[in-house]
């Protein structure tokens, strides 16, 4: 986890100051040669709400009944897991800031998709929906409004005559939904089916389309340049 401070800010631009050097090497690798995304939490002295801890522990409480570990263990456990994960040290979820909750929050929520935790609904209406959220969602299918399986719905509109497997999906929206919600939304509409489960369809990278299996322009030039023969 890299810290600082914001020295300047212009527009969608940020100069950050910080604390230690940057290992370039070491965030290219962790980007794997991509232009790295960042997400900078603002860490303005407040503690861990009392929201954020009754998450937390019903995230610990689901995994802990999935493991078979006592609770208490499985936060430990959680706890190294983010530590590893973000470089930051030891904390307590009684006193810790609400920065680091959240973050902790969000590295539990990857660690559960990642290992296929099943989750129960109680749990599933606790978890703030945002956008990394509805990312997680949509690579591992997941119905962002139940937690059950989900297709990837298309929000923004295909268009009459076209198909939705030969379109560029850069720039377009969508959200995981199972086959009750995606019928529900078509139902009533998408504006209302936001206002209701106070949602957000997001786009996507292009990292993130290609691991979803969607199309970008660039495979169609390719595809075509192929077609006849061409050098790629």
């Amino acid at each position: 986890m890299i810290t600082g401070r914001i020295k300047q800010i212009r527009a969608h631009e940020l100069l950050i100051d910080t604390d230690d050097d940057l290992d370039l090497l070491k965030i290219a690798k962790l980007s794997n040669g991509q232009p790295p995304s960042v997400q900078v939490a603002i860490d303005d002295g407040r503690h861990i709400s009392a929201d954020q801890r009754k998450k937390a522990w019903a995230l610990i409480n689901d995994f802990a009944d999935y493991t078979g570990y006592l609770p208490v263990e499985m936060e430990q456990l959680m706890k190294v897991e983010y530590m590893v994960r973000t470089g930051s040290d030891w904390f307590s979820m009684a006193d810790c800031s609400m920065s680091t909750a959240a973050g902790f929050i969000t590295a539990m929520l990857d660690w559960g998709f990642a290992n296929d935790i099943p989750w129960t609904l109680k749990t599933w209406d606790m978890i703030p929906t945002d956008y990394h959220l509805t990312v997680q969602c949509l690579r591992h299918r997941k119905c962002i409004i139940c937690g059950k399986h989900a297709d990837i719905d298309h929000v923004t509109t295909v268009g009459m005559g076209n198909n939705r497997h030969h379109i560029d999906n850069r720039g377009r929206y969508f959200l995981p939904l199972c086959r009750v919600h995606h019928t529900m939304r078509h139902q009533i509409g998408i504006e209302s089916f936001i206002k209701l489960y106070h949602i957000k369809p997001v786009k996507l990278d292009d990292e993130t389309i290609k691991q979803l299996g969607l199309n970008t322009q660039a495979q169609f030039d390719q595809f075509d340049s192929e077609k006849r023969g061409e050098n790629v």
